[in-house]
């Protein structure tokens, strides 16, 4: 049976209280939301009413940066240019989002950008093969940011039953951490969500919910 986390709370991935072992060859991270709804009736993860009942898209993207035993981002990657003219930075770097969906190792992989939060379950799932990952890895820090959410108003006190899972390969929950939006996450953006952590020839998971005003992820990545 997974565990449901607390604000701050640590586990071990490979094995937990109960004696149960799970298989983190690959691991699915898995994060997913609903939006408080402002007015009664429809929407369902990721469409918010606005107070013309207009429905508008509610766009959370899952980053994650991959940190060495310093806490930095050692590979920034590199700036492509795409046919049609557009320059993405951070290319098969360290970090992986919603424009470079696959880390060069192969070995940690956003499954897609979801941009509407429609549908049940993950919206949105980061993979991660922990065992085969290079030693040079010592952490793995999960952010969750609202698109665009200063422009449009949009922010983590509209969000509730919002999570972040941990399951093994065999498809096994580990681990949960949940979450619902409230007065103090208000005007907040974007969310160092938990992060996994090498310790003592194992991993562990932790819980963080720290939330900031910035919707760029780019901010948070200065600090690392």
């Amino acid at each position: 049976m997974a565990i449901n986390l607390v604000k701050g709370q640590t586990i071990d991935l490979r094995k937990n209280d109960k004696g149960e072992s799970f298989d983190l060859s690959s691991v699915t991270i898995g994060l997913g939301w609903d939006v408080r709804q402002s007015r009664g009736g429809g929407g369902f993860l990721g469409k918010l009413f606005g107070g013309g009942g207009e429905e508008v898209e509610y766009d959370l993207d899952a980053i994650a940066f991959l940190l060495d035993k310093n806490g930095h981002v050692a590979n920034r990657g590199r700036t492509f240019q795409k046919p049609n003219g557009n320059k993405i930075n951070l290319y098969e770097g360290d970090v992986v989002y919603f424009n470079s969906m696959r880390h060069p190792s192969n070995h940690i992989w956003l499954t897609g950008d979801n941009r509407t939060g429609a549908g049940a379950g993950d919206d949105e799932q980061i993979i991660v093969k922990l065992d085969a990952l290079d030693p040079k890895y010592d952490r793995i820090l999960f952010i969750v940011a609202i698109y665009q959410g200063q422009r449009k108003n949009q922010h983590f006190g509209m969000v509730e039953n919002a999570f972040i899972r941990a399951v093994d390969n065999h498809g096994k929950e580990i681990a949960k951490f949940s979450l619902s939006g409230d007065a103090t996450y208000n005007g907040m953006c974007s969310m160092k969500f938990a992060e996994v952590y090498r310790k003592d020839g194992t991993w562990k998971f932790r819980a963080i919910g720290e939330p900031f005003a910035t919707d760029n992820f780019l901010e948070l990545l200065k600090q690392y």
